[in-house]
């Protein structure tokens, strides 16, 4: 199981002496929508939110942070893609084959429309990469970084335009991967990243106006 993915909240409760209070919050509530219990773009009810925390209310990264973190993951995954490329012959083919399978779910999740099912699937993907490169620090800073970006990227991917933009461009990753194309891996992966967070301004941005023209 990835590092983040958290499906009890007794197991949050848990470790809350050693966690920060937004990483428990963000991890309850990955939870809730991989179980169903809360949809994407769902209005999240802070009180319901904090009782089960036993928290006083829910941070709420703002734009200017997101953009930053998205910023920072671009990097990584770039960073990430480069090593993966560059991996022997024999450990390229095995990981390119589990790429390959993590693909292959989150088409069927996307011909279904099941954003938590996809959400887990692109997880475990962009996971593999980075976990490829055997580098402790690397995971470690990923791990954290991700961890604060879950919500953002569900919103994200509620949409099949950001389902279908996705796919594609895992698919063109995946094959510069394959031809140990390093520099073209990394520059795949930055750019991934970097046209998500675009596709979130824009949503994010739509949705505003069309609250201004409906109050």
């Amino acid at each position: 199981m990835m590092p983040w993915l958290v499906t009890d909240s007794s197991t949050l409760l848990s470790g809350v002496r050693e966690t920060s209070l937004g990483k428990l919050v963000r991890d309850e509530m990955l939870a809730l929508i991989l179980r169903g219990e809360l949809a994407p773009g769902q209005r999240i009810n802070e009180p319901d939110v904090a009782a089960r925390l036993r928290v006083s209310r829910v941070p709420v990264l703002k734009p200017n942070e997101v953009a930053d973190l998205y910023e920072l993951r671009s990097a990584l995954d770039g960073y990430a893609g480069h090593r993966a490329a560059r991996l022997a012959d024999a450990q390229r083919r095995t990981l390119v084959r589990k790429l390959g399978a993590s693909m292959r779910e989150m088409k069927t999740y996307a011909r279904k429309h099941n954003v938590q099912g996809y959400y887990a699937s692109n997880l475990a993907f962009h996971w593999d990469i980075v976990a490829s490169s055997e580098n402790e620090q690397l995971t470690l800073s990923y791990r954290r970084l991700v961890q604060q970006l879950h919500l953002s990227r569900l919103k994200n991917l509620s949409r099949d335009v950001g389902m279908q933009a996705s796919m594609v461009e895992h698919e063109q990753i995946v094959a510069a991967l394959a031809e140990g194309d390093a520099e073209r891996c990394r520059r795949l992966q930055e750019t991934h990243v970097t046209a998500a967070h675009e596709r979130l301004v824009d949503l994010e941005q739509g949705q505003q106006a069309s609250a201004k023209g409906h109050p």
